[in-house]
């Protein structure tokens, strides 16, 4: 019974590293998680086997020597088990509140929800945008979007590796739209969706613009 549980825990973590990294190759997944090569490679194939990952073929390496390295990713099923319940329910939801109240009732409610997500961030006068932006990433985490952040090319980039919602806000981009909209409140700055999963990206980007004066060097 240990060793079952054992394993259950070792497969949610594996799929849990691959859905922050959107495609994965097995070296890294076992460089990462400390594990060996071959029993990465047995949870994979189980994974595959169950449907919930798929095996995907990256670019050569640069300078076109060799063979194209072997990745893996989570299926639509994958990305499922860290939670799509009640799309069907929250979309009808949706709609009937756009029959009964117009667009202006949806955009309040999704306002009213991207606030929410947030409401336990506390922006100060004197924080950095890139300390807002970290707190930022960890409320979404908690939340269930297994955000990420990164420095790119004198800006911030937000990445979020699962969106609980992906399937009504397929439906009703308003839900995105206001996320951004309370982002770029919070930040105090226009902010840029780069991809959204909604619209059958790997991952939702969202790009931060810095000013020399706004980068630390940290």
């Amino acid at each position: 019974m240990t060793h079952r549980s054992t394993e259950g825990e070792t497969r949610r973590l594996i799929m849990l590293t691959m859905l922050r990294a959107g495609t994965i190759t097995a070296t890294q997944l076992a460089h990462t998680l400390g594990l060996s090569a071959a029993g990465i490679r047995r949870h994979l194939d189980a994974l595959i086997d169950d449907e919930y990952a798929e095996l995907v073929t990256t670019k050569k390496p640069s300078g076109g020597r060799g063979r194209p390295a072997k990745a893996f990713r989570l299926t639509p099923q994958g990305r499922a088990l860290f939670g799509h319940d009640y799309d069907s329910l929250a979309a009808q939801a949706l709609a009937t509140l756009r029959e009964t109240g117009g667009d202006e009732a949806v955009k309040a409610f999704a306002r009213k929800r991207a606030r929410d997500l947030v409401s336990d961030v506390d922006k100060r006068d004197d924080d950095t945008i890139e300390h807002a932006a970290h707190a930022l990433v960890d409320a979404l985490s908690r939340n269930g979007y297994a955000a990420t952040i990164a420095s790119a090319n004198h800006s911030l980039q937000i990445c979020q590796h699962h969106c609980p919602i992906a399937e009504v806000a397929a439906q009703f981009p308003e839900l995105c739209e206001a996320e951004h909209e309370v982002i770029a409140a919070l930040l105090g700055q226009h902010v840029q969706p780069l991809a959204s999963i909604a619209n059958g990206n790997d991952v939702c980007t969202t790009n931060i613009p810095l000013t020399p004066n706004e980068r630390s060097d940290s």
